[in-house]
């Protein structure tokens, strides 16, 4: 029972592959590393720059600066809410 059910979801995930193009397009960057005359030193590099992904990124220093800049928006939203009081607290005074 369990092995139908695993097969009939690798089944799904296949069919869903391949509707959405990623078997070709795996199948595509395989063959031109395949045929590639001189082979790269680094195979993954290869797929990812066939697949147009930047290999030269550091995931971990972006995750870092998104989180900072994160905060930072926050803080800054923290501020600007805080002048729109102070500038309507000056506003009724001056009414």
């Amino acid at each position: 029972m369990s092995f139908q059910t695993t097969d009939s979801k690798k089944e799904e995930f296949r069919k869903y592959l391949e509707k959405a193009g990623v078997i070709d397009q795996l199948t595509r960057v395989l063959v031109g590393l395949y045929e590639e005359p001189e082979k790269p030193n680094n195979a993954i590099d290869y797929v990812k720059k066939y697949l147009g992904s930047p290999v030269d990124i550091d995931v971990d220093k972006l995750k870092l600066e998104y989180e900072k800049l994160k905060d930072e928006n926050i803080k800054l939203k923290r501020e600007v809410a805080e002048l729109k009081k102070e500038l309507q607290a000056a506003q009724q005074e001056q009414n």
